[in-house]
């Protein structure tokens, strides 16, 4: 679960207890080992609450109260971590910089809760990414649940003197997160295989799935094995779209400069009949139209109504590039720009 530790301090941000306390003072003093910060801040949504000065040694000493107790986030450079303060709290805390939130400790009056949240977030941390437990097959899964819930219960196992607060988000988290594992098991699991079939088909060094008999703008009819022999640089655009056109000038000049080598550039319009043209027949015209006045160079196809060379590389947003060999496999199936220096660091490798 990318950024998990992160996304478990901006959860615990919003829970605020009800109870509130006199305005007693939290000392909060501690050492930062390797800081090359001289500040860390405490904030929570409401806004930052202080800021609070580190020494030349990494130590720190400062007071603060707080209108309620509640999870604030301690920030240091880029780096965050929970701390929940509570008036009357006597924390000295202790971290590295280079290690930060691992190493992130707590001791003093108020360290109990402040210790069980950074275990919480750890823990968290090895939940790691859902995808690869939605891909486990449903035994290996359900085993998997059974493991995150443990490791979560271990801990309120291991800190027994918790604010009632704290416990009951905590369990209440724990629900959650078992619950949107079991609902989205079965849609998430099959998503991922489905995606990893298309992976597989269409990786590198694997044949290209072909369009077949695409108008030519220059008349005729063209198919993916009309250009066998040469590397295929295939563009899929429509006149419509603002970063296809944006492209074109680099195309062109692509087309110029490449123009005797064993590459053709192929353009795949996707124009259609919706709200831009209203009928085939004035996305057809649309098209040709465009390639006449932008004087499009290079191999100019239209796709028309069929949809399954777009399917086959499952093309949900354009443009996209597509780079083919002599023998009709994949190089990349997402292939550079052509305004991306990448591309022609690329062809030269392939010595084309």
């Amino acid at each position: 679960m990318k950024n998990a530790f992160i996304v478990l301090v901006s959860i615990l941000l919003s829970t605020t207890a009800c109870q509130k306390h006199p305005q007693e003072n939290i000392a909060l003093s501690g050492n930062i080992k390797n800081s090359t910060d001289s500040l860390f801040t405490i904030s929570s949504q409401a806004g930052l609450l202080k800021t609070i000065k580190i020494n030349n040694n990494g130590t720190f000493k400062d007071t603060l109260t707080v209108k309620e107790k509640e999870v604030f986030s301690f920030q240091i450079g880029q780096k965050r971590g929970p701390i929940y303060l509570e008036n009357g709290y006597d924390l000295v805390l202790t971290a590295n910089a280079d290690d930060f939130p691992k190493s992130l400790v707590y001791a003093g009056k108020g360290s109990e809760n402040n210790n069980f949240i950074l275990a919480q977030g750890l823990e968290m941390q090895k939940i790691g990414n859902p995808s690869a437990i939605f891909a486990l097959e449903k035994e290996d899964f359900l085993l998997k649940i059974t493991t995150i819930n443990n490791g979560f219960l271990q801990i309120f196992e291991n800190h027994t003197e918790i604010d009632s607060a704290l416990v009951k988000k905590y369990e209440q988290q724990l629900e959650q997160i078992s619950t949107y594992f079991e609902e989205n098991y079965k849609n998430q699991h099959a998503a991922i295989a489905t995606k990893s079939e298309f992976e597989i088909n269409i990786k590198k060094g694997n044949p290209s799935p072909k369009f077949v008999n695409y108008e030519n703008a220059k008349g005729g009819l063209k198919s993916l094995d009309s250009f066998k022999g040469k590397f295929v640089y295939i563009d899929i655009w429509a006149t419509w779209c603002g970063p296809c056109i944006r492209e074109i000038p680099s195309l062109k000049e692509l087309e110029k400069n490449y123009h005797n080598k064993n590459i053709v550039f192929v353009s795949i319009s996707t124009d259609a009949a919706n709200r831009n043209s209203g009928s085939w027949e004035k996305a057809n015209e649309n098209w040709k139209k465009f390639v006449i006045q932008r004087q499009l160079s290079g191999v100019q196809l239209w796709a028309g109504k069929d949809y399954s060379f777009q399917q086959a590389y499952q093309i949900n947003s354009i443009p996209r590039f597509i780079l083919i060999d002599p023998n009709g496999k994949i190089v990349d199936q997402n292939a550079p720009r052509p305004s991306d220096p990448r591309l022609i660091e690329l062809f030269n490798e392939l010595k084309i």
